[in-house]
């Protein structure tokens, strides 16, 4: 299978977790628009004060996503 990475959006404080999943949503129209293939979507809690969206994509794409989306930091994704 092809190597992935998950771009990842950080936010924190009391609302982070509604801003996480607000992000995720608008990743997700994103990655439609653009038929990314092999992509995915969501969110998860690291602390309730601490919350990430992220978008999982092929790793070959992830320079030119890096450049237009701005992810706070990146990952090679394992499933």
């Amino acid at each position: 299978m092809t190597e992935r990475v998950k771009l990842i959006w950080d936010f924190h404080g009391p609302n982070a977790q509604h801003i996480a999943i607000h992000h995720a949503k608008h990743l997700g129209e994103f990655a439609e628009s653009e038929k990314l293939q092999h992509s995915f979507t969501g969110n998860e809690e690291i602390t309730p004060m601490h919350h990430i969206a992220f978008l999982v994509v092929e790793k070959h794409l992830m320079n030119s996503l890096r450049e237009r989306l701005k992810p706070t930091r990146g990952q090679i994704f394992d499933e």
